[in-house]
């Protein structure tokens, strides 16, 4: 192929919606781990699974195992003809682009060609649209399925996609779901009153209401009503779950994080060892099992003569499920904390800082997992290490990060506490003063800031960013 044609097809590629042009990338994800997730979804879910395999041959081209990819279009192939015979032009569109794309790279390009013009050929004739982009809201719900996959960094774009599909179909099951799922995990990671869950609330009981049969939905709808105190007619839905699909794993998973949160350990134990019988591979399971651990080496430590044996057992059990789950999904970084703690519980301290060392030193840390990060590692500092000094230095870490979480409220409140205990002991440098007027100015407190940084800078006169601070509050109040 001449390089101007070749320059031509690629041209054209980037125009089509497809998994090539949505800019989901391989580290933001476990590949591994995601192509199990999709493989229990297919498994255990006997619905249409066009979405699923297509993005299976995406994770399959990201490992290099494009006859892989390609064997699973066709299975996405067969099931658009099965499920949508009357309109295979239109649900071919996002496969066809993802054919077009793996030939590409497998330097084919003929047959690359090929399915690009199927492609356009397809939108001049379902629209006005010259290239492959094309506004149909089954390809924004597909986009909205496939950076849910990909992790939290997405779940704006996917509220936004499923917003964009609902607009054409606004009682659709499908688009239903993935907007009230993507609302559920936007506010999963988000500090939030009530009244501000209320939207996620709404768009969940209109999902469940529009997809009765789909236990996963009521799970997430029964989660959200624990959360706002309603735990009583939460757990009538898990409940109804549990009668409904008593052995599909990703509704277990939930159900167990319900009675894991209401206190029902045993409970919830019981339910994820159901879940890890049909899926031995998932890492929220494993997850999950190593909090419920932690939860009973917490409940033992407070018997005045805790049983060192089980303690020990449990602690076992609890580090080789963590352990899984950081060997199975890297960036799986609150595991990290929670296998930190598990160390630290177990008085196990170079283990505990050696693991907290590992995720310090991760980049392209999402914001609230660093936030969750520091403040871990500023407690095992502060309560196990007894040092002050360096608690201090990281849950300011925490706090510099400018997203509004419950881990930054408490870095907040912990660091605050901290330094007017040392200045009030009479062991307060410059720098205390100065990070202790950067809080007070994080809360508003404008003139004990002002305060805080004079004695900093008598303490460190040349001192450029206690100066500036300064000079900027003195101004703030003045105009």
């Amino acid at each position: 192929m001449s390089t101007i044609s070749k320059d031509s097809l690629k041209t054209s590629l980037l125009q089509l919606e497809c998994h090539f042009t949505w800019t989901l990338t391989k580290e933001d994800i476990g590949l591994e781990t995601l192509e199990e997730t999709i493989l229990d979804h297919i498994k255990f879910v006997e619905e249409c699974n066009i979405t699923d395999y297509n993005i299976l041959s995406y994770v399959c081209h990201l490992k290099n195992s494009n006859e892989e990819a390609l064997r699973n279009l066709q299975k996405a192939e067969e099931a658009i003809q099965k499920h949508h015979p009357g309109e295979i032009a239109r649900r071919s569109l996002v496969t066809w682009g993802n054919y077009a794309w793996i030939y590409y790279h497998m330097q084919r390009y003929k047959e690359a060609q090929t399915y690009v013009s199927k492609v356009e050929n397809s939108c001049k004739k379902l629209s006005s649209t010259v290239h492959g982009k094309i506004q149909l809201p089954e390809i924004y719900a597909e986009k909205g399925w496939a950076l849910l996959r990909f992790g939290k960094k997405y779940f704006e774009s996917a509220k936004n996609c499923f917003e964009k599909a609902l607009k054409s179909e606004p009682n659709n099951p499908d688009f239903t779901a993935g907007y009230a799922i993507a609302m559920f995990r936007l506010v999963s990671f988000t500090e939030m009153s009530d009244e501000e869950m209320r939207p996620c609330l709404e768009a969940l009981k209109q999902a469940v209401e529009l997809n009765p049969n789909n236990t996963t939905l009521l799970a997430l709808l029964a989660l959200k009503l624990q959360q706002i105190k309603q735990g009583n007619e939460g757990e009538r839905y898990i409940e109804e779950g549990l009668q409904k699909t008593p052995d599909f794993p990703l509704f277990l998973r939930y159900a167990a994080s319900f009675y894991r949160k209401k206190g029902e350990i045993g409970k919830a134990m019981s339910i994820l060892k159901r879940a890890l019988a049909l899926t031995p591979n998932s890492v929220v399971v494993h997850h999950q099992l190593g909090l419920c651990y932690k939860f009973k080496i917490l409940q033992l430590k407070k018997e005045r003569y805790p049983p060192q044996e089980e303690v020990d057992n449990l602690m076992q059990l609890a580090i080789f499920h963590l352990k899984t789950v950081i060997h199975k999904k890297p960036v799986y970084f609150t595991a990290y904390c929670d296998l930190g703690n598990i160390y630290a519980l177990g008085e196990r301290y170079e283990e505990a800082e050696e693991i907290f060392q590992r995720v310090l030193q991760i980049n392209d840390i999402p914001c609230d997992d660093k936030q969750e990060i520091y403040f871990s590692y500023g407690n095992f500092q502060h309560f196990q290490m007894k040092s002050d000094s360096k608690a201090i230095e990281y849950y300011i870490e925490g706090l510099k990060i400018e997203k509004d979480s419950y881990r930054r409220k408490r870095c907040i409140e912990v660091v605050e506490k901290l330094l007017k205990q040392k200045i009030e002991h009479g062991l307060g440098h410059a720098t205390d003063f100065g990070r202790l007027g950067f809080v007070h100015k994080l809360n508003g407190r404008k003139q004990e800031a002002i305060e805080c940084y004079e004695k900093a800078t008598a303490l460190d006169p040349n001192n450029e960013d206690y100066v500036n601070a300064l000079a900027e509050l003195q101004l703030s109040i003045s105009c």
